[in-house]
C-alpha cells in the first residue's frame, strides 16, 4: 500500500512491534519527529519516551515506550533499534518511580563522574517512562 509505512521496533530482548502504519512518532535526540510515508532517509539517535504508531487502516494509536537507541528511516521502512523497550499499557509505575528514587539517591551520593552519568541516565530513562504513563492514563480518562 503506498500511503503506509512499515514500522520495526526492536530491542535487546526482542521485537516490539512489527506491521504497517499511516505515521509514525518518536522521540528524537533533537525533539519528537513524525515519519509519514516515503520519509527522507535519516538516521539519529533517540532518547528516552514514547513511541506513537497510528496503524495502517485507522484504529487505536499503539504507544510504546523506549529507553533511547537508534532509529533508521527509509522510504517505506522505520526501524527503532531501542535500548530498552515495552508496550505502554506494560508499563509498571511503581517500578519507574522506584527506579527514580534510585536515580535521585545515587545522585545526592555522587563519589564519581561515571556514577553520576549513569544515575543522570537512569532518571531520565525513569522520568520519561512517568510520562508516558501519566499521558497514557490521562487518555484513558479523556
Amino acid at each position: 500500500m503506498a500511503n503506509t509505512i512499515h514500522v520495526d521496533i526492536v530491542s535487546a530482548e526482542g521485537e516490539i512491534h512489527s506491521g504497517d502504519a499511516e505515521m509514525v512518532f518518536v522521540p528524537a535526540s533533537q525533539g519528537e519527529i513524525g515519519i509519514a510515508p516515503r520519509h527522507a532517509p535519516l538516521l539519529t539517535t533517540l532518547k528516552p519516551g514514547e513511541v506513537r504508531v497510528k496503524p495502517a487502516g485507522g484504529g487505536e494509536e499503539l504507544w510504546f515506550w523506549i529507553g533511547g537507541g537508534a532509529l533508521e528511516i527509509q522510504p517505506h521502512l522505520v526501524t527503532v533499534l531501542a535500548d530498552t523497550a515495552a508496550r505502554a499499557r506494560d508499563l509498571d509505575e511503581a517500578a519507574a518511580l522506584a527506579a527514580k528514587q534510585r536515580a535521585e539517591e545515587a545522585l545526592r551520593d555522587r563519589t564519581g563522574a561515571m556514577e553520576v552519568a549513569e544515575a543522570q541516565a537512569e532518571l531520565a530513562r525513569a522520568a520519561a517512562q512517568l510520562k508516558a504513563i501519566e499521558k497514557i492514563r490521562k487518555l484513558k480518562r479523556g
